[in-house]
């Protein structure tokens, strides 16, 4: 069941590799399936694809080849300047600082090798070795099958666990042998055959007011969406809360015409529709350059939760928390499609980076006691915390390893109550009722290790949350253009863009995050683009009704999983204990995050097993 996964099973992917002879073996292996490749100045092979040709530019000027490939407005006449201008390897943080979009920028220098992804891994990069060449790709799957990397039973099991933004842990591949590259970092890739990483992105100075901080996100977040929208005569697009609202006035403002989708929902509460309507209204009698067309998807015609989890059949290179609303958001992906869409935009990330988390309370204690405090009584107020767990955790100052070592300790405590305050590195992560004690013994051992050595992605607990939240969701945007590739629309992500993410984290703290206010930040960049009555709105709609509903519809689905587990095959969860669970009643809203994970692993064990199978018959 371990062994590779075809080339040519995996619609879309990329390999980078080495400008060294040892490479040559794995280039004979990917070029019979490429649809397009790329060579070094000596001549050996550089980059080898599959689909998606549209999006990729190479630049060339002498020794040099610089790559970018994803969502970004760079043309050849501008790759190649950028090509002419790049002297060493250090050289292109220039460039990785200041195109706009999302992308992995690539490049081969004199024979010397760097690639990388974008900060919060929509765009990711893996590596390994292949007998004694090291090599890249973008697929986690495909790599795996360029090193011969088996399936690691423990990294599976650290899929298991609720949440699923337990740094670093969590983003790591499930092959063994097969490592990601922090967004954060550049793998570089020398002609003696080694490989390292580089650190080339850290976090922006934090100490831009408000208002300056407003206008620079507008901006930015104006070249992001234009990036996607330039000379597209379809573009389809998520309208529904605050940060997808704000994407499509964005593109509409600047002459896009852009088809809108909004999908109604079961909860009579929720007003996503109402809000939409208002902002189509608006727009419409505004006459500006651009035009929108609107469609409510009516509740009982858009997917539950749960639908359809027993016979999914995408190809990702990771077990997905979002099988379990596969549907739902596929459903909108194939109107878009049947529309001539290449691509829809998104409200993904706004929510981390413009609600961001509580969490900066932590660091704010020490060095402004006063409005730590107005901050924290704001929030218990607000989500009626508990007042005794928060002084707890705010008078806690454990280094983010010590942390870690205490989540290893719980694996098997209940879950925090809907009163836990959200104080702490990150919330605690738990292992399900039916995982194995051989599963919960694998898991407790990785975190240890990684205990002893772990850093956080930022100086406090805010910085950090916020950041892995983000790199923990953004695996959605990345996950569904997988499942739309090669020929479905791209899902774009405006929000997860650098120059985006980077605008916003550099507001200070306690201007962007407030209990006081609704995502500030955006509401005052907004400010003329969205119009006025729907810019302040203060409300989000959920989808925990939807996936109550889901999952007593389609609990026949659910418990189809548990006949003949994979996971119970490989002695990771106890099926008769997992039925069980899923036969009696569970609350969406606590205990469904011990259940998605599992799902998730039990989807794509079964896709990966119908793969082989297929290679196996093929071959």
């Amino acid at each position: 069941m371990d062994s590779p996964v075809s080339l040519t099973v995996v619609p879309s992917w990329l390999v980078v590799l080495p400008d060294t002879d040892a490479a040559a073996a794995v280039a004979a292996d990917v070029l019979p399936y490429a649809t397009a490749s790329h060579r070094h100045a000596s001549g050996r092979p550089w980059l080898v694809s599959r689909g998606r040709a549209d999006e990729l530019t190479v630049g060339t000027c002498g020794g040099v080849r610089l790559a970018v490939v994803g969502e970004h407005a760079v043309d050849r006449a501008e790759a190649d300047r950028a090509a002419a201008a790049v002297t060493d390897l250090a050289s292109l943080d220039r460039f990785a600082r200041s195109w706009h979009g999302s992308y992995h920028l690539l490049a081969s220098v004199h024979g010397r090798v760097r690639a990388q992804g974008t900060v919060t891994g929509v765009r990711s990069l893996f590596h390994g070795t292949a007998g004694a060449a090291h090599v890249a790709a973008d697929r986690a799957d495909v790599l795996a099958g360029l090193v011969g990397a088996p399936l690691d039973e423990g990294r599976l099991a650290l899929q298991l666990l609720s949440l699923g933004v337990l740094h670093p842990l969590s983003a790591r591949p499930v092959w063994r042998g097969v490592e990601v590259v922090p967004g954060t970092d550049c793998l570089v890739l020398e002609r003696d055959g080694r490989a390292r990483r580089r650190r080339w992105w850290s976090l922006p100075r934090r100490d831009v007011p408000l208002a300056e901080g407003a206008s620079l996100l507008r901006e930015e977040l104006r070249r992001a969406v234009d990036v996607r929208v330039r000379g597209r005569d379809v573009v389809t697009a998520d309208l529904g809360g605050l940060d997808s609202t704000a994407v499509v006035c964005t593109a509409v403002r600047a002459g896009a015409d852009v088809i809108a989708y909004t999908a109604a929902t079961h909860d009579p509460r929720g007003d996503d529709v109402r809000w939409a309507r208002r902002t189509v209204a608006e727009l419409t009698s505004a006459g500006d350059a651009g035009r929108i067309e609107h469609h409510v998807v009516p509740a009982g015609e858009f997917p539950l939760t749960f639908d359809g989890v027993d016979a999914l059949t995408d190809i990702l290179d990771a077990p997905s928390l979002y099988a379990v609303d596969r549907n739902r958001r596929m459903s909108l992906l194939t109107l878009a499609a049947k529309r001539g869409s290449t691509v829809h935009l998104s409200g993904f990330g706004g929510d981390e980076l413009l609600a961001g988390a509580s969490a900066r309370v932590h660091e704010l204690l020490p060095r402004d006691p006063r409005t730590a405090v107005r901050h924290a009584r704001g929030y218990l107020a607000k989500y009626r915390w508990s007042r005794r767990s928060a002084v707890r955790q705010l008078l806690d100052r454990r280094p983010y390893g010590a942390w870690l070592q205490q989540i290893a300790d719980d694996l098997t405590s209940p879950l925090p109550t809907l009163d836990e305050p959200l104080f702490q590195w990150c919330s605690p992560a738990r292992m399900p009722p039916w995982a194995t004690a051989e599963a919960v013994d694998a898991v407790r051992t990785l975190i240890r290790q990684e205990a002893a050595v772990a850093e956080p992605l930022g100086p406090g607990h805010g910085e950090h949350r916020e950041l892995a939240t983000m790199q923990a969701v953004s695996r959605f945007a990345r996950q569904l253009n997988q499942m739309t590739s090669p020929d479905g629309p791209r899902f774009a992500s405006p929000f997860y863009d650098d120059r985006v993410v980077e605008a916003g984290l550099a507001v200070r703290p306690a201007e962007r995050v407030t209990p006081w206010q609704y995502k500030p930040l955006i509401v005052e960049a907004m400010r003329g683009v969205v119009p006025e009555d729907c810019r302040t709105r203060a409300t989000k709609a959920n989808a925990t009704l939807e996936e109550e509903v889901g999952l007593r519809r389609h609990r026949d689905a659910l418990l189809a999983l548990c006949e003949d587990s994979r996971l119970a095959e490989r002695g990771l969860v106890d099926a008769d204990a997992w039925r069980a669970w899923c036969s009696g009643p569970v609350s969406a809203e606590l205990e469904n995050v011990l259940l998605h994970p599992t799902v998730g692993c039990e989807v794509w064990l079964r896709t990966h097993e119908t793969l082989t199978r297929r290679n196996h018959r093929d071959g």
